[in-house]
């Protein structure tokens, strides 16, 4: 990471006139409000226009990949659900299926565990796009968006709630399937938030799509191309508001994908307001997605008979010698995956999410590596930001909607 020296004023020559100025230096963060977390971006600026932007992070690093080689498996979900924790759900579920792949399981987890993990899935990228549109939004003035955001996110946490007792870090899927069934009242729980939440994107659509200042802060400002936004290795909303229509959903399908109909939203201008129609129309997209699920979840058993991978049931525990041994060798030891390595990607709401896993035939990796898109998706900060104002920054961080403990991890 490039060292910033600790001086307040540099001088610069102008290419066009060969003028010489003084640049200001100028640290935004890491305590402020509309960094989305302990962000610090060290700003040179000639007047108020940004001649360099320099991202600083660091300040939640917590170790979580080195954490995670030395405890089993199962144990990392609690890990894997505080990166992005406000898509935590999507984070267990893409660890999940690389562990699985990693075991060569995938073809005997049972259907109604893949469809249920769709309708998380979802909801946890419906609720990380509302956050994502109605903080971008707070930071730029607009606070009754927020609001109508933040009303739906608690229907989505109220879901989440009833199926696994967590709201914001859910730990709930688990290798080889559900480690509960789904709650009875599940399925009316979903069906009434497809009826509601229609209605809500339909009063942010009124409050900010057509907004005049909204459309002023953000169209034509924090603008990156396709060709850039490929050659920094962009994902999500924040490539595809470049118009490029890459979505792991379509390209490696994974967890039946490719049964479902949906589209891929993708806008052209490559702007802040492009990336805020892409989250936009995915939330619908996400509905799709839901109803169909919902209309075909399966009965049947919600956990793979895999008595080498997955708990016993808690009655066989309590009267079985059998279980218990088995349960207390799992839980201490793990299971064991062959030596090998493997690497699965899912389509997060913030882009695609990686996980690499290194297996040396013990019950713990050897070697996680996680390729987030927060941590990728921030490198085009400085780009989108050069030659802009000061006010154009906030703008900017709030369309990549990143997330800094998925950045620092």
């Amino acid at each position: 990471m490039e060292r910033v020296e600790f001086v307040t004023e540099d001088s610069v020559v102008d290419p066009i006139t060969g003028l010489k100025s003084e640049t200001m230096m100028l640290n935004m963060g890491p305590q402020h409000p509309a960094t989305h977390g302990v962000l610090r971006v060290v700003l040179h600026l000639d007047g108020e226009v940004i001649v360099k932007a320099v991202p600083h992070i660091g300040y939640l690093h917590r170790g979580i990949e080195k954490l995670c080689e030395h405890i089993t498996y199962q144990q990392c979900l609690p890990y894997t659900d505080r990166m992005d924790y406000l898509a935590s759900i999507c984070n267990n579920i893409g660890f999940v299926l690389a562990v699985e792949k990693l075991l060569g399981v995938q073809d005997a987890i049972p259907e109604r565990a893949k469809t249920a993990e769709v309708i998380l899935f979802e909801l946890g990228r419906i609720e990380s796009h509302l956050v994502g549109i109605g903080t971008n939004a707070l930071d730029l003035g607009a606070m009754s968006a927020f609001l109508y955001c933040f009303k739906e996110r608690e229907r989505i946490y109220e879901i989440l709630e009833t199926v696994c007792g967590a709201r914001l870090t859910t730990s709930y899927p688990r290798v080889g399937g559900l480690p509960l069934d789904l709650p009875d009242d599940f399925e009316e729980k979903v069906r009434n938030f497809l009826k509601v939440f229609p209605k809500t994107l339909y009063e942010v659509d009124k409050l900010l799509t057509r907004n005049r200042i909204w459309i002023d802060r953000t169209k034509d400002v924090a603008y990156i191309n396709a060709e850039d936004a490929i050659d920094l290795g962009l994902t999500g909303p924040t490539l595809r508001g470049s118009g490029v229509p890459y979505d792991v959903r379509k390209a490696t399908p994974y967890l039946g994908y490719e049964n479902y109909d949906f589209e891929i939203p993708v806008a052209t201008e490559g702007d802040a307001y492009a990336r805020y129609l892409c989250r936009f129309e995915e939330m619908n997209q996400s509905l799709r997605i839901i109803r169909q699920a919902i209309d075909n979840l399966p009965d049947g058993p919600y956990a793979a008979d895999l008595p080498d991978v997955v708990l016993p049931e808690k009655k066989l525990t309590y009267t079985k010698m059998e279980s218990l041994i088995r349960h207390f060798v799992l839980v201490y030891e793990g299971f064991k995956p062959e030596p090998g390595e493997v690497q699965h990607a899912v389509e997060n709401p913030k882009g695609e999410l990686s996980y690499y896993l290194i297996s040396d035939g013990s019950g713990k990796p050897y070697r996680m590596r996680v390729r987030g898109p927060s941590f990728v998706n921030m490198q085009a900060l400085s780009k989108m930001v050069e030659g802009s104002l000061i006010a154009d920054v906030i703008a900017a961080i709030g369309s990549l909607d990143i997330v800094l403990g998925e950045i620092d991890r």
